[in-house]
């Protein structure tokens, strides 16, 4: 064969293999791209773009309902829509069946399923604390209940046992020597208890805002106690989680939410204005008692040591057997935005 038969023979052939290598090359990056964009929703590389998350009617949500009407969720590539629960209890189980993403709940609800071995839950974004004046003990004047004194064996309204209505009631009454054995726990949704209360059913109830301004201004009712007192002052109460598998399945998409509600958090500390319209909306209060009542103290990055309180009260308290260390339970938290 002659050499310029042997040049052209190689020149083909370096011209087949170069075209097959920019095809190979074309290929992967096509195959990465369309990767991309199956395993994400969209939204910057999310997991999932539309959120369910599972609520309580009360006023911890505050910066909930601002970075839903603010369009901070938007800002961050998602579409949330939430669903409403009687109690702490049922809103962690809309998260457990699936029915929600995420859930809002007390915090007691969650380490109790931790210890229990009930569900593996975790801790993704701080909701709020006690702050004085948001949560109380509240009587009637009809009722016998005076004083912290006079709730031993009596009628008491809470939403459910083992939430932070049930726990944080007892944890005063402890504080202040009265004991809890004998009382007969009455579990009413919230909405109903000012009505329980005036019409006699239960003696006294702990209730949070804006349902202690509602009380008062339906039933007459007044504080027995502020709950922001002795081994419950400050304490964690409500937060957000997630069950550990949602968690690993979707870090993007949990991150993104987190970024989202601590850019509504702190808005909603600077602004009490920006809050008491979405109170009035989301919560069915009117402008006035919005006005008048004590919102608690909002937050939205989890810090362990303060979290390790839940748990130790719990276990104080029977409530668990065994104790729970709240750290492994916290979800990685987003850098603040």
């Amino acid at each position: 064969m002659s050499s310029g038969r042997v040049r052209t023979r190689r020149a083909v052939l370096g011209l087949a293999l170069t075209a097959a290598a920019a095809t190979a090359l074309t290929g992967c990056s096509a195959l990465g791209s369309d990767s991309s964009n199956t395993s994400s929703s969209g939204g910057g590389g999310l997991e999932k773009t539309n959120l369910t998350v599972s609520i309580l009617p009360t006023t911890d949500l505050g910066p909930f309902w601002l970075a839903q009407d603010g369009g901070y969720f938007k800002a961050e590539g998602l579409e949330v829509k939430s669903v409403v629960a009687a109690s702490g209890q049922a809103s962690m189980t809309k998260s457990i069946s699936g029915e929600a993403d995420i859930a809002l709940s007390t915090y007691t609800p969650f380490f109790i399923a931790k210890a229990t071995g009930a569900a593996d839950m975790q801790l993704v974004a701080d909701g709020s604390s006690v702050n004085a004046k948001s949560n109380a003990i509240v009587t009637v004047p009809n009722s016998p209940v005076k004083t912290v004194g006079d709730l031993a064996g009596r009628r008491i309204a809470i939403t459910a046992k083992n939430t932070a209505s049930d726990l944080l009631t007892k944890s005063v009454m402890k504080d202040h020597g009265v004991p809890s054995d004998k009382v007969v726990w009455v579990p009413l949704a919230l909405p109903n208890i000012a009505a329980a209360l005036g019409s006699g059913q239960v003696d006294a109830a702990y209730l949070p805002e804006p349902f202690i301004t509602q009380a008062a201004k339906n039933v007459g009712a007044t504080p027995v106690i502020d709950i922001n007192t002795g081994a419950s002052q400050g304490f964690p109460l409500t937060g957000y989680g997630a069950t550990k598998k949602w968690v690993q399945s979707n870090p993007k998409t949990l991150a993104a939410f987190q970024r989202a509600m601590q850019k509504a958090t702190r808005d909603a500390i600077g602004d009490r204005s920006k809050v008491e319209p979405l109170l009035v909306k989301y919560a069915k209060i009117d402008q006035d008692t919005a006005k008048l009542l004590t919102i608690p103290g909002y937050g939205s990055v989890l810090d362990a040591r303060r979290m390790q309180r839940v748990p130790d009260l719990l276990l104080q308290l029977g409530a668990i057997t065994t104790a729970v260390e709240a750290a492994p339970m916290i979800a990685p938290q987003a850098s603040a935005g």
